[in-house]
């Protein structure tokens, strides 16, 4: 009798300690699923340019002698460029226009050029603008070189992704971190965010729709996403517990041993 009551509740222990109950696991919970629904996306704003962002250019123009002043070319010692190796699939290294402190890019023939606070969008027609006062018919592309998030805590793979996608949302950071684990807090996730001089810690609370139409929905350059694991994992890990289930284990082994 008293083996099986200890067994009991060793088990009991056990089971509380390991499971996160399932109603907390699901993310967009009041979102209808017996019907499409359908929304405007209103909470997205374009990234600006911030110092020390890494712009890659490519020119083109009728000028094509003149367009390798522009485009990427490692033997250019006048042109502030950085080197960044990425995790793309190709695994080459990409040569940008460093931003500087002031928010400037230093373009041959041309001279510093203010970008900071501008869109991509915006950044282009400057660009396209300048380069016509050197080139005949220029036409530049922009994209940003060097736009990062990182996912730290209770997720599969932590780690920094790159992207090259303006459009990155919270959710596809989480994807490729690999997806929470269960026992990750999913109302209380927390994106830290660094922004013209300020810092932001904002909650996000991914078991309701809201998120999808929040201003944070969609990431910038250097956010960081935080994943809280639940007090049940805490415990699952902690010695105290680790320690108490082996004397539970020890003490049912006495038990079973003096019944015989």
């Amino acid at each position: 009798m008293i083996r099986r009551y200890i067994q009991t509740l060793f088990l009991i222990i056990v089971l509380f300690s390991s499971c996160t109950p399932y109603k907390s696991i699901p993310y967009f919970q009041d979102v209808r699923r017996d019907s499409i629904v359908r929304e405007n996306i209103n909470n997205f704003v374009p990234l600006t340019i911030q110092p020390g962002d890494i712009l890659g250019l490519h020119v083109t123009s009728l000028n094509h002698e003149a367009d390798v002043f522009f485009n990427y070319n490692l033997e250019k010692p006048n042109v502030k460029v950085a080197v960044l190796n990425t995790d793309r699939a190709d695994q080459t290294a990409v040569v940008g226009y460093l931003v500087d402190g002031a928010g400037d890019i230093h373009l041959p023939l041309v001279g510093n050029v203010k970008v900071g606070g501008l869109t991509i969008t915006q950044t282009t027609v400057l660009l396209n603008s300048k380069l016509s006062e050197v080139l005949n018919k220029p036409t530049v592309n922009v994209r940003l070189e060097n736009f990062k998030v990182s996912v730290m805590g209770d997720v599969a793979k932590p780690g920094s992704f790159i992207s090259s996608d303006d459009r990155f949302t919270v959710t596809q950071a989480l994807s490729l971190a690999g997806d929470l684990n269960s026992t990750g807090i999913r109302n209380n996730i927390l994106l830290i965010r660094e922004l013209d001089g300020k810092r932001e810690t904002i909650p996000l609370d991914l078991t309701t729709k809201k998120i999808l139409n929040s201003p944070y929905y969609y990431l910038k350059n250097n956010d960081i996403i935080y994943v809280q694991p639940n007090r049940e994992r805490v415990l699952a890990s902690d010695s105290y517990f680790q320690k108490l289930s082996l004397l539970l284990s020890a003490l049912t082994i006495v038990v079973v041993y003096l019944s015989r």
